[in-house]
């Protein structure tokens, strides 16, 4: 029996790898498999709907979602998550020792409706009192000049952003001074080079994230998988086959991290590390589906609203197929 042959876009992770080397298998498909980075992942899935399943950013899905573009329906396979105390760069000699030091300074970021800025504002406001609109934003490029958005945003009258200088890229301007700090899923170069002027803003990240979790219980969520609608609707086995797929997937690359006689990942302590983790998080700290992810979900979406990039407050059920919301149970 022929099974459909759909193309698939997705991170080289560990919690994928046993899909791409075909340990575990997707029911009915045959997937074409595109390993790439999010940025190109992300651009072409939302400008062009290159794939018709993909990684996709949580928060542009939101943003379409929330005006009526439907193209892509979600599973509840979270790809990639993260603390995002990390993403917070600031220079050193601007006097920015705590996040109300930011107020009245220019940031860079290389786009607004980043899921992971989208995680940072929410926390400089809940946790610090700091509010967007007090921020400068300075939107560009990280590395190269001129930087498209993915996806276009109207944002609210009292956000001022302002486009990076023409030809010059965030890194430049953080180099030179122009911007006092940036944030961001990934660090700028000059931070990654250990340039002097440079640093995160929070010095003890694992300390405040964990201290964040252990009050909100909550574990951000970065990326989820997309499903063409039109995919969804012709063949509706595709997205619960995708999230059973994905799910063994994620349990095996769990049942290798565990089995440390030789340690799967080039990582020194990574008993100690999965023991403050599992003692912190519990034993299932990087779950799928919605049951387990509800608190996390809802806090998203608030605050995605709050911040002007949801057009109207969405609901975690409208986000994926009903298919993957309960499952049978023996």
């Amino acid at each position: 029996m022929s099974r459909l042959s759909l193309s698939l876009a997705m991170g080289n992770y560990d919690r994928t790898r046993a899909l791409l080397d075909r340990r575990v298998l997707i029911d009915g498909i045959d997937p074409v498999f595109n390993v790439l980075s999010p940025e190109e992942m992300f651009f072409r899935s939302f400008r062009h709907e290159a794939f018709d399943i993909s990684e996709l950013s949580l928060s542009s899905y939101c943003v379409a979602l929330a005006r009526g573009d439907d193209r892509y329906l979600a599973v509840p396979v979270f790809l990639s998550r993260a603390f995002r105390h990390t993403s917070i760069y600031v220079r050193t000699d601007r006097n920015i020792d705590a996040p109300a030091d930011l107020r009245g300074k220019r940031i860079g970021l290389a786009e607004y409706q980043l899921t992971a800025n989208v995680w940072v504002r929410a926390l400089l406001e809940d946790d610090y009192g700091v509010k967007p609109s007090e921020i400068r934003w300075v939107r560009g490029g990280m590395d190269t000049p001129g930087r498209p958005e993915k996806i276009k945003v109207e944002l609210p009258g009292d956000i001022h952003i302002e486009a990076a200088p023409e030809g010059r890229s965030l890194n430049d301007l953080l180099l030179s001074g122009d911007i006092d700090g940036f944030i961001g899923p990934r660090a700028p170069r000059c931070y990654q080079e250990r340039h002097p002027k440079i640093r995160r803003l929070f010095a003890d990240t694992i300390d405040t994230a964990s201290s964040y979790f252990r009050r909100t219980g909550i574990f951000p969520i970065m990326h989820i998988l997309g499903v063409r609608r039109e995919i969804a609707d012709r063949y509706p086995f595709v997205p619960g086959a995708l999230f059973k797929a994905f799910e063994a997937a994620r349990k095996f690359a769990l049942a290798e991290l565990e089995d440390t006689s030789a340690t799967k990942v080039t990582m020194p302590f990574v008993e100690d590390h999965l023991e403050t983790v599992k003692n912190l998080m519990g034993p299932d700290y990087w779950s799928y589906g919605v049951p387990n992810n509800r608190k996390t979900l809802d806090a998203f979406l608030s605050t995605h609203f709050r911040q002007g990039l949801s057009s109207r407050l969405l609901t975690a059920e409208e986000l994926f197929h009903p298919s993957t919301l309960e499952a049978f149970s023996l």
